[in-house]
């Protein structure tokens, strides 16, 4: 079954042209919406985004951790319906690239570098 999205979260999987901050309250479906903005992104027909290209930043280990896994599953579950697709072999692969981590430890790479 497909998720019934809100206007709100549906707007903020669709946007394009840019950044956005996505800030709600607990339980409210970001790590649902994000997942499934990155899923656009790297599907996207005419213009894909590869995954290693990603900056995604939370604020916890676990929230990164769970949206890396979200992401994995989802990609696995297109490559079961679509086999022969080589962007979303291409994905899979360049996951472990996408930079998904918390504010600190994108500050704390930022300093290094």
């Amino acid at each position: 079954m497909a998720t019934q999205w809100t206007l709100d979260q549906k707007r903020a999987i669709d946007e394009y042209g840019g950044n956005i901050l996505v800030s709600t309250a607990a339980g409210s479906g970001k790590t649902a919406v994000l997942t499934q903005r990155v899923i656009e992104r790297l599907t996207d027909k005419e213009n894909p985004t590869n995954a290693d290209r990603l900056l995604i930043v939370t604020f916890t280990r676990a929230a990164a951790q769970e949206m890396k896994e979200r992401i994995s599953a989802s990609l696995g579950e297109l490559i079961k319906k679509n086999p022969g697709d080589m962007n979303l072999i291409n994905q899979q692969m360049l996951l472990p690239g996408a930079k998904i981590c918390t504010i600190d430890s994108f500050c704390m790479n930022l300093v290094k570098e």
